[in-house]
């Protein structure tokens, strides 16, 4: 099994969120909690950015 980087895998796992909220069967859930698709989105936008200042350091 290879292993992804990290960003790699969070651009993965943002991409994926995109396609959520259009499947029928999550519409159909009408799902209501406490933290939304958008919560999510932006807890890796900033996972991202943190591995791309922490990546910055290394190199």
């Amino acid at each position: 099994m290879s292993r992804q980087s990290l960003p790699q895998l969070v651009v993965q796992a943002q991409q994926l969120l995109t396609q959520i909220p259009q499947h029928p069967q999550y519409q159909a859930l009408q799902f209501d909690c406490d933290v939304n698709l958008g919560d999510v989105n932006q807890f890796f936008n900033t996972l991202q950015s943190e591995c791309q200042i922490k990546g910055d350091r290394t190199h």
